[in-house]
């Protein structure tokens, strides 16, 4: 009689508003002691989900925790991991707060159900299980997410990581990064090699297209936050340096805004510091030394009355410079006696030459800036022009110290700048990640790297021999894939997903 009254409550859901209100609330009471009757139970659930009426599907949403008992867990969790597409703000937190509480009772159940969406889901729902675990995982305590919870995710990653827009693979590395376990050392060469394997660095490099060129970009900006004394920037920078700078003038991207040449040069920079042993030190040190040449002009010949020759005063391309001088000063200290023994005395004559012309042009920029800065203080400081000239005197500054090393007999590479981009560190603390970056528990603080990156300055001084004007900033655009859901790494917007419950 019992199993009667039951099945009544379960055809309740084809009655009125009244009875499937009741139903919402009796059929997942009662759900345990009717076990023949789960698959109906659970089905006639799914349907007050969906009802047109939306207290009922609240209702309904609110009480599916009940369900996941057993082997039904991972098909409840699968099912609230499709809820998530609603667009109604209290539906789509009682789903988050559903899901939240499965999560509690087994979480590696749960999290299957969120893998077998993000793989097979349809787009919203993909999207939105992803930032799901990128935002609520953090906040489960410690007996939720276990060792073996962390392995757990850590070992179903590498499938769903086949097929990824640059966003996603952004969000998937906060997850990931946001794990005890991978938050040693061993644990951050780990995600070193799986950004490394993300951006293909064994494939030709391909300047022209924007996805390529994009997927490296996004790929390094991940990895560059790992980096320190004991996880290693090589493989990156040999890829920077034996492919990328050769083709620095003609790459592409489809990012509006963006000085492409600059991102590269200074992602380049920030990973110098961390570089190990190169096998081709030699010729890539060659090809950055290259590079530099070409934004270090050779002084305007001058007419015999001392006059400039109608030649134009080149430009000074001082971010530029600071990226490739300092990335040549890091290499450097690898192989010191690479300007004295590798060049013959022509070309380091030239160099010399054009170090000089530089520094000198360099002297007038930080008088002036300094002069254009004396006396400011505090709120003074803080206006958008006294900002971006305190910025231009970090980078000019940091070129002297540089340029200063090289005109030593022989050429020092013992001075430690901070790149102006960067935060000021102690120079003991500025080869070290902050307690070497084990109490990265909190996402945040790592993922504050990105929006910083966003606010980086290009500095554009005039040309013309040692003009008054200070020259101007201009503010570089980065988007990433921000908006382009369509174009993916593994062209994820060609994929048609159905829905399933």
């Amino acid at each position: 009689q019992h199993k009667d009254a039951y099945q009544a409550i379960l055809d309740g859901v084809k009655g009125g508003a009244k009875e499937k209100r009741l139903a919402a609330q009796f059929i997942p009471k009662f759900f345990k002691h009717f076990p023949e009757l789960a698959d109906s139970a659970i089905n006639a659930q799914l349907d007050l989900c969906e009802d047109e009426d939306v207290s009922i599907r609240r209702q309904a949403i609110k009480e599916l925790p009940q369900f996941a008992t057993g082997d039904n867990l991972p098909r409840v969790a699968d099912i609230l991991t499709q809820l998530l597409q609603s667009d109604d703000s209290a539906e789509f937190n009682l789903v988050n707060n559903a899901l939240l509480s499965i999560f509690k009772m087994d979480a590696k159940g749960t999290l299957g159900g969120l893998f077998s969406q993000i793989l097979q889901g349809e787009d919203i729902v993909r999207e939105r299980a992803i930032k799901f675990l990128s935002t609520k995982l953090k906040t489960l305590p410690e007996e939720v997410m276990t060792k073996e919870v962390e392995e757990f995710i850590h070992d179903d990653f590498p499938p769903v990581l086949e097929d990824v827009t640059g966003e996603e693979f952004v969000l998937f590395m906060k997850i990931l990064s946001g794990l005890k376990s991978l938050q040693t050392v061993s644990g951050r060469q780990q995600l070193v090699e799986l950004v490394a394997e993300q951006a293909d660095l064994e494939q030709t490099f391909n300047p022209a297209d924007p996805d390529c060129v994009d997927r490296l970009l996004q790929c390094t900006r991940q990895a560059v936050p790992l980096f320190s004394k004991n996880v290693h920037s090589t493989k990156f920078v040999t890829y920077f340096c034996e492919h990328v700078l050769p083709n620095l003038g003609s790459l592409t991207t489809p990012v509006e805004g963006l000085d492409i040449q600059l991102e590269v040069l200074k992602l380049l920079a920030e990973m110098s510091s961390f570089c190990g042993d190169m096998e081709k030190l030699e010729s890539n040190l060659k090809k950055l030394f290259d590079k530099l040449l070409e934004y270090m002009p050779l002084p305007p010949e001058e007419a015999e009355n001392g006059e400039n020759a109608g030649n134009e005063e080149p430009k000074l391309q001082f971010s530029y410079v600071e990226c490739l001088l300092y990335s040549f000063h890091q290499l450097g200290r690898k192989l010191p006696d690479f300007l004295t023994a590798k060049l013959n005395a022509e070309k380091l004559k030239d160099f010399k030459i054009r170090l000089q012309y530089f520094a000198r042009g360099l002297q007038v920029y930080i008088r002036q800036l300094r002069l254009a800065l004396q006396g400011k203080t505090g709120e003074a400081l803080k206006t958008e022009e006294n900002k971006i000239k305190v910025v231009a005197l970090k980078i000019t500054n940091n070129i002297n110290v540089l340029i200063k090393d090289l005109f030593h007999i022989p050429p020092s590479y013992k001075s430690t700048v901070t790149l102006s981009w960067k935060p000021v560190q102690k120079a003991d603390a500025s080869q070290k990640r902050a307690s070497e970056d084990t109490t990265s528990s909190s996402p945040p603080k790592k993922a504050s790297a990105g929006p910083k990156r966003d606010a980086r300055q290009i500095y554009n001084p005039p040309s013309g021999k040692y003009s008054s004007n200070l020259g101007s900033f201009s503010y570089e655009q980065r988007g990433g894939f921000r908006g382009g859901r369509g174009r993916g790494w593994g062209g994820r917007g060609n994929r048609s997903r159905g829905r399933i419950y």
